[in-house]
């Protein structure tokens, strides 16, 4: 049954028309909504909704960690006309509280363990609470004690709330159409200043539809959930394309380190995730490299091409079994992936998928499948998306990415300027990326236009290709590298386990120089890797790791002297 009309509401009723009685979205080891009863649910929380004064095109924030409930509540609400705000967890109270008033959010869904960023908002007019944990209201000024109690009470609570919501249901009758608003997503960026996102039901549902020239998910696929859903990577390839197509969605109730994240993988065994590159680099980097590079002569036999590829395969059938036995697509976007461990990825076997977006483009605009990965690309753009290089280098190929197509969102909400800027005046979206095509019309992505530093005879200096080739280090957990004082540098933050076992044994003293020495030899090795405009001046250890976006990528802003 090909999906007619392009809202969220349409691809719930009919997944719950295909898939009915298919188990749709789950806490791993609980059981399962299937898709008949997400509708069922969906119906009443836009009911409760309805009773609270929420109507079309008002605004429901949904402040909460990933669950079942937190998809319940996106349909619920973009099906019955109103306008999800997602907000990511991770945002600071302040930012919590300037994302409700700034989008005037009548109601939040808000789970018991972030209610606290709740508690000392100023609101003109406060919003309604409720818990996402049973959709039960929350009186102004409850404790999360109160809460705590209340989420005890489960599914009958929600029971008793969906009969008496029940009757509201004709105050949700009317459909959304395709270029309604669906989402406001504030994003946290790396600039330091936060935008709403204003995407259509079009936009997201498109996007999610489209995407399936390059995965596949049908009934019986189980995908496990590690990203925020408030992000929209998660939200539109993580929720909305598995509803879409019938797959059934895990989520695991703690932040997927490597402690929680083992034993998820054994008993939901997916057969297909979405990651950003920060989880598969901390497994090369402390699971798979250290076996390699432990002594002088297997570092040596390390370095023979040959060898490694060997080596490479030989972990990668292990590092399958580790995910369960049954991935068959493991999608990598949110930030670019280090060169050696994408290496790695495909010496192994490793079925990695590569894929490129912003927020405000729903967010997929390029990427391929694991046939067809080629190292350092990203792939094709997405069939029905045009993508063009603005005023490229004669030299090079390589400009800013424009994108136009029907997953560009409308506008940044209450911002009509900072709109304009970003469109052209033919209605291509400016990326703010650097990019260029190959001769098989590959994407490479090559970093950010205002990331850019000009060399000392005008050339353009990609801090992310340095910091690429710093990163390949076995010492190194992550860099950045930056302008200072004219010239270039770099803060690299060190993988202090590892310093730990070389180095802990010895003084305080000795211990610091050992570290300087190996951050002189880092900066010695990376020069000579680089063009002698790109070498760097200065290297300076960050001790502590670097602030991040939800996506993992570093608040350059907070580290660059400008």
């Amino acid at each position: 049954m090909e999906l007619q009309t392009l809202t969220l509401r349409r691809v719930l009723e009919r997944s719950a028309e295909l898939y009915a009685d298919q188990p749709a979205l789950s806490q791993i080891g609980g059981t399962p909504v299937t898709f008949r009863e997400l509708l069922e649910h969906a119906t009443t929380v836009s009911a409760l909704l309805a009773e609270q004064g929420v109507a079309r095109g008002d605004r429901v924030a949904i402040l909460s960690e990933s669950m079942p409930n937190w998809g319940i509540a996106y349909f619920a609400i973009t099906a019955m006309g109103a306008i999800a705000v997602p907000i990511l967890p991770e945002f600071h109270a302040d930012a919590v509280h300037h994302i409700i008033r700034h989008s005037e959010a009548k109601v939040v869904l808000v789970s018991e363990r972030l209610f606290p960023k709740l508690e000392d908002g100023q609101f003109d007019t406060p919003p309604v609470l409720i818990q996402i944990e049973n959709f039960h209201p929350v009186q102004q000024g409850a404790t999360r004690d109160k809460l705590r109690e209340l989420k005890e009470r489960g599914l009958r609570e929600f029971r008793r709330l969906r009969d008496k919501a029940m009757r509201f249901t004709h105050l949700a009758a009317e459909e959304p159409g395709e270029d309604d608003v669906a989402a406001i997503i504030y994003t946290s960026g790396t600039t330091g200043h936060s935008k709403g996102v204003v995407l259509t039901h079009r936009n997201i549902v498109w996007d999610a539809d489209t995407v399936k020239t390059i995965v596949q998910l049908a009934p019986g696929d189980r995908m496990l959930s590690i990203l925020p859903l408030s992000h929209t990577y998660e939200c539109t390839l993580g929720l909305v394309l598995p509803v879409l197509n019938g797959a059934h969605v895990h989520y695991m109730d703690k932040p997927p380190t490597a402690r929680a994240l083992l034993p998820a993988l054994a008993q939901v065994r997916p057969t297909a995730m979405l990651s950003v590159p920060l989880v598969i680099e901390k497994i090369f980097k402390s699971a798979v490299l250290p076996k390699f590079t432990d002594t002088w002569l297997k570092r040596r036999l390390y370095a023979l091409p040959f060898v490694r590829r060997k080596l490479h395969a030989m972990a990668g059938k292990k590092l399958l079994q580790t995910f369960g036995g049954a991935l068959r697509i493991f999608c990598i976007g949110g930030a670019a992936i280090a060169p050696d461990v994408e290496r790695f990825l495909r010496e192994a076997g490793f079925p990695y998928a590569i894929g490129y977006g912003l927020t405000e483009t729903s967010p997929l605009v390029a990427g391929c499948g694991p046939a067809d990965t080629r190292l350092t690309a990203t792939g094709w753009p997405l069939t029905g998306v045009e993508v063009r290089i603005d005023a490229p280098d004669p030299a090079t190929g390589e400009g800013e990415i424009l994108v136009r197509g029907p997953n560009v969102m409308r506008e940044y909400a209450k911002a009509p300027e900072i709109t304009a800027s970003v469109f052209t005046e033919d209605g291509w979206f400016r990326t703010g990326d650097l990019g260029k095509f190959d001769h098989d019309g590959y994407l490479y992505i090559k970093g950010r236009l205002k990331n850019v530093i000009v060399g000392p005879s005008g050339e353009n200096i990609y801090p992310e290709e340095v910091e690429a080739i710093i990163q390949q280090s076995p010492y190194v957990m992550e860099s950045l590298v930056f302008q200072l004082d004219g010239r270039l540098a770099a803060r690299i933050h060190l993988d202090h386990a590892r310093l730990d076992e070389e180095f802990g044994g010895l003084p305080a003293t000795k211990a610091r120089e050992k570290v300087a020495a190996l951050l002189e030899e880092l900066r010695n090795d990376v020069n000579t890797k680089v063009s002698t405009f790109a070498r760097l001046h200065k290297v300076i250890e960050q001790t502590e790791p670097f602030e991040k976006t939800p996506t993992h990528k570093i608040k350059r802003y907070l580290y660059v002297e400008q």
